[in-house]
């Protein structure tokens, strides 16, 4: 008599449910899937780090220093500098010779942005215009470019022999005047080669602006019958509209807060403080008085304004982009 095999027990096993914990060789496998990801996501930084570790070591780092800096007294010359809080920015603000460099800073910055505006889309029309002969354009092109090919150095020296007593200037003047050593004379004329040294790039960017513009907008302006007057006020200004606030903000801060070798190297702030700005006036602070406290906090007051200033520049492009 054959006997019946014995049925195997029912398997108390049930389908996986979606809240029921995953099996424990899960995780152990999904751990270096998780190192892997994380490895990607850090790829970047490593490859960034050097960057990362120079911005913070020659830019963050001394802005720190300096904001500490402005609210201690008699720092870097005395081991032990006092906390005095917002005196030296108070003295700063109440100086007058501060008074005097922030206004030539302003005259200086809006006359040199202004006229940068003027020259350059002056000389990017002239340089679009097809009136113009290719080889024209080409030679104007490179005259117009040369003061952008020179440093800061060159501008400065060139400048002061030009404007000399016996120099170039004077000579075909038939005069003897001391442009750069007249208290009257001394702003304008640093303003006037700060003009010269800078319209390139307006024309640059202009330039590329304009070759940007259809044509069919000047067709259709003319068929309305717009004089080319109209066409420049209601094609190429509105057009040109985004890159010329661009350049304008740009230009602001970087004359403001970025000349202080062509002062230094023309004029070093005088005759008698007349261009005088707030640049040579922080590092006359702290190299020639060692006042280094007191130029901290016209540092702090100079970077409040340049940051003023980059806060509209980046919401401007931000608008521009969207």
């Amino acid at each position: 008599m054959i006997t019946p095999l014995a049925s195997e027990p029912a398997s108390t096993a049930r389908p996986e449910g979606p809240g029921d914990p995953p099996p424990s060789g899960t995780s152990a496998a999904s751990a270096p899937r998780r190192r892997s990801h994380l490895g990607r996501a850090l790829e970047p930084l490593a490859f960034l780090s050097p960057t990362l570790i120079l911005l913070a070591v020659l830019m963050v780092l001394p802005i720190v220093l300096v904001i500490g800096y402005a609210f201690m007294d008699n720092v870097v010359t005395n081991p032990d500098p006092e906390f005095v809080g917002p005196a030296n920015l108070i003295e700063i603000a109440t100086d007058p010779t501060f008074h005097i460099a922030l206004r030539n800073t302003v005259v200086f910055t809006v006359v040199s942005v202004v006229a940068h505006m003027i020259l350059g889309l002056t000389f990017a029309m002239l340089l679009n215009s097809k009136r113009v002969s290719v080889t024209s354009r080409a030679v104007l092109r490179a005259i117009y470019v040369m003061p952008w090919l020179f440093t800061v150095a060159v501008i400065a020296v060139l400048w002061r022999m030009l404007l000399a007593p016996s120099g170039v200037i004077n000579y075909l003047l038939s005069t003897d005047v001391e442009w750069l050593a007249d208290p009257r004379l001394a702003l304008g004329t640093v303003t006037v080669i700060n003009i010269w040294a800078g319209y390139p790039f307006f024309m640059v960017s202009l330039l590329a602006g304009l070759q940007g513009i259809p044509g069919d907008l000047y067709e259709a302006a003319r068929v309305d019958g717009a004089s080319p007057v109209q066409q420049f006020f209601h094609v190429t200004l509105p057009q040109l509209r985004q890159i010329i606030v661009s350049l304008l903000l740009l230009d602001m801060i970087w004359t403001s807060a970025q000349q202080f070798a062509l002062i230094w190297m023309t004029t070093g702030g005088g005759p008698l403080s007349s261009t005088e700005m707030l640049s040579t006036y922080t590092y006359k602070l702290a190299f020639d008085d060692y006042e280094f406290g007191l130029a901290s906090a016209s540092a702090v007051l100079v970077l409040l304004v340049s940051m003023v200033l980059a806060f509209f520049y980046v919401r401007h492009e931000k608008a521009r982009e969207s």
